[in-house]
């Protein structure tokens, strides 16, 4: 008997012994092509956030920011995202009323935005403004306004509002500042429009590639030329109507399995940790200033004097008449 009970033991040490260790939890984020890119902030935010954790951190790139929204309300409640990492304020809204979201975790973090913040789903992690990035070297005389691009001979590459954030914001830019005359602007640009992207990448690679004189990104974009190339060619041209303002958010999924991994990470989203590798990867203004501040170059960018935005619920309600006015622009 003790025999038989020894050999029972030892085999199920052995067996204990085979069996795998238990697997980290892994929490699968949603975010833009640009966020994972091996420049942008994803490398660095995944191996702090996993150091901390002992999770296994996985960011999933579904294109831009419009197209992650509807990827989303495709999949619905069986999507795998636990985390959505990259809507803004002109798609909150319509994120708000699919039900898919849960109310974010509570934070005492100081956010430095340009505008009160108080939504219970979304929590800001950046924000910018628009603008239309060109090469100082390449074009003397800069437009001052829309009206001014419209009539003059640039070329300009912009995105795809259906799928970018960037596209979308400049519907919304162009419909808060002139109204009931967007049509007739959008009438006037489409001449100078080389092409339409579907996302920020694709219009930055091109006008990097010289096939734009200009092309529809951010105030701070210039930043990653100053900082990290030594190039002090690239500029944003300031408009005269104001610039349209980009808060980017994130937020947790009704459906995650791991909801209190969730909140983590959200949390983190506020941390130093998170916060202090925004503005050198992902070229924006973080949400909650670190620690050392700005890298320095940012102090050379141009800063808008008038803010443009569009409350969420409004930005949800012109979107398709936007959206036609520039349709039938682009089409004739």
């Amino acid at each position: 008997m003790r025999t038989t009970h020894l050999s029972t033991l030892m085999l199920a040490g052995s067996l204990a012994a085979a069996a795998p260790a238990a697997a980290a939890p892994v929490l699968t984020v949603y975010t833009y092509d640009s966020f994972v890119a091996e420049w942008g902030p994803g490398p660095t935010v995944e191996e702090a956030f996993e150091a901390d954790c002992g999770c296994d951190l996985q960011f999933v790139a579904t294109g831009d920011g419009a197209a992650l929204l509807a990827r989303l309300l495709l999949e619905g409640e069986a999507t795998e995202a636990d985390v959505v990492l990259g809507l803004d304020t002109s798609l909150t809204a319509r994120a708000t009323a699919s039900g898919l979201f849960a109310p974010r975790p509570a934070t005492d973090a100081a956010f430095a935005l340009p505008v009160d913040w108080t939504d219970p789903t979304f929590l800001p992690y950046d924000w910018g403004w628009f603008a239309f990035v060109y090469d100082k070297t390449k074009i003397d005389t800069v437009p001052a306004d829309f009206e001014a691009l419209a009539a003059s001979d640039l070329t300009i590459v912009i995105e795809d509002p259906r799928s970018s954030t960037p596209g979308l914001g400049l519907l919304l830019w162009v419909k808060k500042a002139y109204g009931d005359r967007a049509a007739e602007i959008w009438q006037g640009l489409a001449d100078n429009i080389v092409t339409v992207t579907p996302g920020w990448s694709e219009a930055y690679g091109l006008f990097l590639e010289g096939e734009a004189d200009m092309v529809l990104s951010y105030t701070t974009s210039p930043a990653y030329h100053l900082i990290a190339e030594g190039d002090d060619s690239k500029a944003a041209a300031p408009f005269a109507e104001g610039h349209y303002l980009q808060v980017e958010v994130a937020a947790k999924l009704k459906s995650s399995q791991n909801g209190e991994l969730a909140d983590r990470f959200l949390t983190f989203m506020t941390t130093e940790a998170f916060q202090s590798v925004i503005p050198g990867t992902n070229w924006m203004y973080p949400a909650v200033t670190p620690a050392a501040g700005l890298p320095k170059g940012f102090e050379t960018l141009i800063r808008p004097e008038k803010s443009l935005l569009l409350p969420q619920a409004e930005a949800a309600s012109v979107r398709d008449a936007a959206l036609a006015e520039w349709q039938t622009a682009l089409s004739r």
